[in-house]
């Protein structure tokens, strides 16, 4: 059954995706239409512009309306789940060290936050050097806080095994992780050899695949529009405490804990959490 008033934190990461995707969009539709002009940024012999020239002509407005808008919604998206995983809507977490790995993450998508902000302001024209800058912590503040994410899904893996939301996002997240820190060196690669025109498809490609990761805070946020998804994350919980409790030193799933009876028997964890 679908819980209308929980039904609404999944919209977060769509509006953020929604946006981001339709200004990358909108300029390059402009800049070909424009046929595709060189801007007073572009090195000799760059036939295409990079996201940050466009940005920093007539479509200045739209490319910081649009990372406004893209970056809060996301960090709502951080909130909404953190928030979501401690009243458990969503697979709670069990333990101090996962709690420490969501906080992290949500500060590096803060600075990650923050430099998409300041590039979009400090263009590439008139602030070059500082533009460089945001843009390196825009990359490597979400980059990083990817990291921390696939840490804490992992450690979440341990105690809700049978939640294929937590498998398919750790995989998805770090499928984001591993391509853009190898697009990231290749366009920073291309960029610091004078190959401006390879580096700017470089630059188009991730940020395009930014747009799929911002989809999987989607996946994420979903399940906690269902009220028995809730109840199956508060019984396996209630499990996972109870197992705390006879000191067996076992989580579900991962070991041989009590049924109850003193018997030594694994706990069976609830059968409906494959969401």
């Amino acid at each position: 059954m679908v819980n209308l008033k929980y039904a609404l934190f999944w919209v977060l990461p769509l509006v953020s995706a929604g946006t981001w995707l339709g200004m990358l969009l909108a300029m390059f539709i402009v800049w070909e239409l424009q046929g595709s002009p060189r801007y007073v940024s572009m090195e000799p012999g760059q036939r295409i512009a990079y996201i940050s020239d466009i940005g920093a002509q007539g479509l200045q407005p739209l490319f910081i309306a649009g990372a406004c808008v893209t970056t809060i919604f996301l960090d709502l998206s951080f909130a909404a789940e953190r928030w979501l995983r401690h009243t458990g809507r969503l697979a709670k977490n069990m333990g101090r060290a996962e709690k420490i790995l969501s906080a992290l993450s949500i500060v590096f998508a803060l600075l990650g936050t923050c430099g998409l902000i300041l590039l979009s302001i400090f263009d590439t024209v008139s602030h070059p050097r500082l533009h460089d800058g945001f843009l390196l912590l825009f990359m490597g503040g979400y980059i990083v806080s990817a990291i921390f994410i696939c840490a804490e899904y992992q450690r979440l893996g341990v105690h809700f095994r049978t939640h294929r939301v937590l498998r398919a996002s750790f995989w998805a997240k770090l499928f984001f992780i591993i391509v853009e820190i190898a697009l990231a060196a290749c366009f920073i690669g291309t960029t610091y050899t004078m190959n401006k025109s390879i580096a700017a498809v470089f630059e188009w490609i991730i940020a395009l695949i930014f747009t799929f990761y911002v989809l999987t805070f989607f996946v994420d946020l979903l399940p906690a529009s269902r009220d028995h998804q809730s109840l199956t994350n508060q019984q396996l919980g209630h499990v996972d405490e109870a197992t705390a409790e006879h000191g067996n030193g076992h989580v579900p799933g991962g070991g041989y804990g009590y049924d109850g009876a003193g018997n030594g028997q694994q706990p069976k964890p609830p059968m409906a959490q494959n969401y």
